[in-house]
């Protein structure tokens, strides 16, 4: 399914539109049972909003996120209701590390807003609801060093999906071993737009 092949859009203007950025790569071999359009209109909302143009704040780590999986499944404890799930790769390289040798706190937080924000954007496109908000607030639980070399792996899933408020939660990993390195929560907000006078 193509993006155009999209079900018709409410006529209220979104902040950010996934339908309507440009495409920023293949994504043919990202895993999971989403649809292809859902993978690709998630993965240019993650580069064109997430991560920006080469100047902006975290290029390079955010370009180095690889989405591995997307999945969408209807959660029987929750009475069927749909959860959006990804799963995203990064290694630790030396710009990410603080003064110790360690993954830097604030580098970890910048992948865990962008990556637990994808669920949304995928349970969005599937609901016909925009999933694209600004981040309200986020609470992150560091639990172990990620020293470099490490491979993170960035499990994320929706956990509520409303017409203004929105919420995700995520845990990251070290590949290898299955440690935790963090965890956290994410609430997200539609901006409200107004127009210029």
């Amino acid at each position: 399914m193509s993006a155009s092949s999209l079900p018709a859009r409410s006529t209220s203007k979104h902040w950010v539109d996934p339908a309507a950025l440009p495409n920023y790569g293949d994504t043919s071999s990202i895993a999971g049972n989403a649809p292809d359009y859902v993978k690709q209109l998630n993965y240019n909302t993650y580069i064109a909003y997430g991560v920006g143009d080469p100047d902006c704040f975290g290029h390079s780590v955010g370009k180095s996120v690889k989405f591995v999986e997307v999945n969408i499944n209807r959660k029987r404890e929750r009475n069927d209701r749909l959860e959006a799930t990804t799963v995203a790769e990064v290694k630790v390289t030396r710009h990410m590390l603080n003064g110790a040798g360690m993954l830097h706190g604030g580098c970890i937080a910048y992948i865990i807003d962008n990556c637990c924000s994808t669920p949304l954007v995928v349970l969005g496109l599937i609901q016909n609801t925009n999933g694209v908000g600004v981040t309200q607030s986020m609470n992150v639980l560091f639990h172990s060093p990620a020293p470099l070399g490490t491979i993170l792996r960035i499990v994320s899933s929706s956990i509520s999906l409303g017409g203004r408020v929105m919420s995700s939660r995520c845990e990251v990993l070290d590949k290898e071993s299955g440690r935790i390195v963090a965890s956290a929560y994410l609430n997200k907000m539609q901006p409200v737009l107004t127009s210029k006078l």
